[in-house]
């Protein structure tokens, strides 16, 4: 390397529940560019407020600057105005990778992003990918673009690098600096680069990958596992239900054993455990290889919506509760409890299957942004601080667990269903949950 630490000046690709921790910690440390293609949430950040709630106004209008001058050290300068990313010396792109209506990968914003970044590539750089992907994505498919962009050489003229994500949406004990973080180079020596400049930032340490594959391997089965096992205990939830045993408590016995692995039931969306293990499964089939039980476990999470719905309906007919015509709330609609994130929420399957059935839904979330749900989803949803009136719908389905939810006066009754997905209510409160 030709520069030190200190002397960095370090774009941040994407300002989104990833982007945005990240460019806040390396601001207080180092000159940081936040590049982002969204003029809205550009303009937002200006103005020192962040809709994601992922980090505190307060917070981040202590790192913000207008620019910088050789006399400035550190600090956040939130742009979409690419020209800002000239004169930087790493780029860390922390852009979504999604997947499209068939479950492909979609790697467009990452190629996109690495195009803008070709154009203003020079001798020494780093490029460091933290998007999830699959095995081979940063040096098979991400360096080509930069090489050609550029015209520069891959590890003679410029380096990469590769660490992984591990954001938790709306977790504020285990934020960005508090995560061990894996890193890899494209060289031993950028790998140490690499590894040197996050642990400045990184107060729970680093890990070293042995390559860039390595660590891009590490991240999509984090993921994937916990998708996995999740699989297993909604498979559980619905051979209990035939049963007519209560999951949670035959969970709550089977963990006090000590190696018992303590998940839950439930719906499996958000932009992680949802949509990561298409990744690997995309690259196993290009390499002639069916993963079943990756694809399975997807199966199986990606069902749980339509059952959820299902199990309402058998029990609004077992109380001759009429189902066509009848309105019924569902309380939630955000992909995971007390965070305004509606990425890849699987809310919207239970909201779809009711539909089918002729019935009136109404969906309430006070976290929910409710024109990105519009947006996103086509529907509207309640939004406020003050709560419907639960006692005009046949059935309330608590689909996630806000803990402004716990507090509502819901009850069972002969004139009401309520089934909890979470299983944060009171049984006795509950005609079924998961």
């Amino acid at each position: 390397m030709t520069f030190e630490l200190k002397d960095l000046k370090i774009a941040i690709i994407g300002l989104g529940y990833v982007g945005l921790p990240l460019a806040v910690e390396f601001a207080k440390k180092y000159r940081t560019v936040g590049f982002d293609i969204d003029t809205k949430r550009v303009d937002e950040l200006n103005n020192g407020k962040d809709h994601t709630l992922e980090i505190e106004n307060e917070l981040l209008q202590s790192v913000l600057v207008d620019g910088f001058s050789e006399a400035t050290s550190n600090g956040l300068f939130p742009t979409d105005g690419s020209a800002a990313l000239s004169d930087c010396t790493v780029y860390i792109v922390t852009v979504p990778t999604p997947t499209d209506k068939h479950n492909r990968p979609v790697l467009t914003p990452m190629l996109k992003a690495s195009e803008n970044i070709g154009k203003y590539l020079k001798k020494g750089d780093v490029v460091i990918y933290e998007s999830t992907v699959y095995p081979g994505v940063t040096e098979e498919e991400c360096v080509p673009v930069l090489e050609k962009v550029s015209g520069l050489k891959y590890n003679e003229d410029f380096f990469a690098g590769y660490s992984p994500e591990r954001i938790n949406p709306g977790d504020k004990e285990h934020t960005v600096a508090k995560i061990l973080k894996v890193t890899s180079g494209s060289t031993p020596e950028i790998a140490e680069f690499v590894d040197q400049l996050y642990r400045t930032v990184i107060t729970a340490g680093t890990h070293k990958a042995s390559s860039i594959k390595v660590a891009e391997a590490a991240k999509v089965i984090e993921n994937s596992q916990r998708d996995i096992n999740i699989a297993f205990v909604n498979e559980l939830s619905k051979i209990f239900s035939l049963l007519g045993i209560d999951t949670h408590e035959v969970l709550e016995a089977a963990g006090t054993k000590w190696n018992f692995l303590k998940f839950k039931p439930g719906l499996v969306g958000g932009h992680c455990i949802g949509v990561d293990p298409f990744y690997l499964a995309q690259k196993a089939q290009e390499l002639g290889y069916h993963p079943e039980i990756i694809l399975a476990g997807r199966r199986l999470n990606d069902s749980m919506g339509k059952h959820v719905a299902t199990e309402v309906i058998k029990l609004m007919m077992r109380k001759n509760l009429k189902v066509m015509d009848s309105r019924v709330l569902i309380l939630g609609f955000t992909f995971k409890e007390d965070c305004p994130d509606v990425r890849n929420t699987r809310v919207i399957d239970i909201y779809k299957e009711l539909c089918s059935f002729d019935i009136h839904v109404d969906v309430y979330d006070p976290w929910a942004n409710h024109i990105e749900v519009k947006h996103e989803y086509g529907i509207e949803i309640l939004h406020g601080d003050v709560a419907p009136d639960l006692s005009v719908y046949s059935a309330i389905i608590l689909a996630v667990g806000h803990k402004d939810f716990k507090s509502l006066p819901i009850a069972k009754s002969e004139r009401q269903v309520v089934f909890d997905v979470k299983g944060v209510l009171e049984k006795s409160l509950v005609d079924s949950r998961l």
